[in-house]
């Protein structure tokens, strides 16, 4: 533990006295599945992350979810710190609480600060203690030049990364949380009466992005990070201390569309993985990972299927996306109304059924929990996929409607079916 303690004293001296490096314009472009780098500037200089900190609060999240150590229901303490954040943010008064879902999306579309610092107290005791998680996280996932100071991003000098850690961290939460993953794709959410839209325009008008995240401060300028699907090719980018909304808007789209046509072009640095046509394939950059084209069961819409090595604890995958009555877990939601919208033949078909359902469904699955149902024997066993505990039949119809408008079927099933 000391050792540690000194590399991350180490590692903040040498941050600290590159400080003047701070708040250039950076940018990098790399394809996800080969981990080719496409396009690099500056992606080794120093810059504050603004918002884009919210990305190591959301992974560590993740990871407590998967660990249990909380729930999607586990309601959270606003502390009259946290209250006192600055917009943006929920506005949730101190002494009141949030859940833990509502805290996830508050950061994905919101970009919270009270829901970061909510998050961070409850997982660390405190917001500095935090702050020392997400360092030690940090230096597992590779990210040698970040430094974190608080959860949110609000500013401070001494907070800063670079444009291929943050790539790094992009692809860590596409490999070690798909499912959650596509919670950054949410263009709104319901929150208390109010319906809250996200920020991030370049998801709304550029074809094929699915996430991930914006920032904003005066010292570090715009930032975000943007990962597009196409066909069988996923790209991420990463532009730091845009001039303007728009200008790093356009700097993203830019890029993004110069790249897409050669995803898969020999040439470029690994940052990540080179592809192999069998077996495992070598991470560079994130050490005690391997990914695999093998197994499909897996794999996750990036096209890398994930098999988690010492340095990267194995998570549940069935936990929080859905719940399998067979392993005796009781569902989470409150509500009678139900609605199912497909069978599969293994659970974890049905589990994919209903997180890509979660994301096309938006704010209107927002009160309810996916949860998969045993039906049958034998070759004739199946698994319903359900979302289960709305609040009203009105509730789920509303939920029906919008997922059949996206192509899925969708039946009302009252009081548990």
């Amino acid at each position: 533990m000391k050792s540690f303690r000194f590399a991350l004293v180490a590692v903040a001296a040498f941050v600290f006295g590159a400080a003047h490096a701070v708040a250039g314009s950076a940018s990098l472009i790399l394809d996800a599945r080969t981990g080719r780098i496409l396009a690099a500037e500056n992606a080794d200089t120093l810059n504050h992350p603004a918002s884009l900190t919210k990305m190591m609060t959301l992974y560590l999240t993740f990871e407590a979810l998967h660990r249990g150590k909380i729930g999607w229901s586990t309601p959270l303490v606003m502390s009259p710190t946290a209250a006192r954040k600055p917009p943006t943010k929920l506005g949730v008064r101190a002494g009141d609480t949030i859940t833990v879902q509502e805290a996830v999306y508050g950061m994905i579309v919101r970009s919270a600060n009270d829901a970061a610092a909510a998050v961070a107290e409850a997982l660390g005791g405190s917001e500095a203690a935090f702050a020392q998680m997400m360092n030690a996280k940090a230096r597992r996932l590779g990210m040698t030049r970040t430094y974190f100071v608080n959860a949110s991003g609000l500013p401070a000098r001494e907070q800063v990364t670079t444009a291929r850690d943050m790539a790094r961290l992009a692809i860590a939460l596409m490999r070690d949380f798909p499912g959650e993953y596509r919670m950054f794709a949410a263009q709104g959410f319901t929150f208390r009466g109010r319906t809250i839209r996200g920020h991030n325009n370049l998801m709304y008008r550029y074809a094929g992005m699915d996430g991930i995240k914006t920032g904003y401060t005066n010292a570090s300028g715009y930032n975000i990070v943007s990962a597009v699907r196409d066909g069988s090719r996923r790209i991420i980018g990463v532009v730091l201390g845009g001039r303007s909304a728009k200008g790093r808007d356009d700097k993203m789209a830019s890029l993004l569309d110069q790249h897409l046509g050669r995803a898969a072009a020999p040439a470029g640095n690994r940052l990540v993985a080179v592809a192999s046509s069998q077996g495992a394939v070598e991470v560079a950059g994130l050490p005690g990972v391997r990914l695999s084209y093998t197994d499909a069961a897996r794999t996750s819409e990036s096209g890398l299927a994930i098999a988690a090595a010492s340095t990267a604890p194995a998570m549940p995958s069935d936990r929080p996306t859905a719940v399998d009555d067979s392993a005796g877990v009781a569902p989470t939601a409150n509500g009678h109304w139900q609605i199912q919208i497909s069978t599969a033949a293994t659970a974890e078909g049905a589990r994919k059924i209903l997180v890509e359902a979660q994301s096309a469904g938006g704010a209107a699955l927002l009160g309810a929990s996916p949860h998969t149902e045993v039906s049958g024997t034998g070759s004739a066993k199946q698994y319903r996929a359900r979302f289960i505990g709305f609040a009203s039949r009105e509730a789920a119809n509303s939920a029906c409607a919008i997922l059949k408008k996206r192509s899925y079927d969708c039946t009302l099933l009252p009081d548990r079916g």
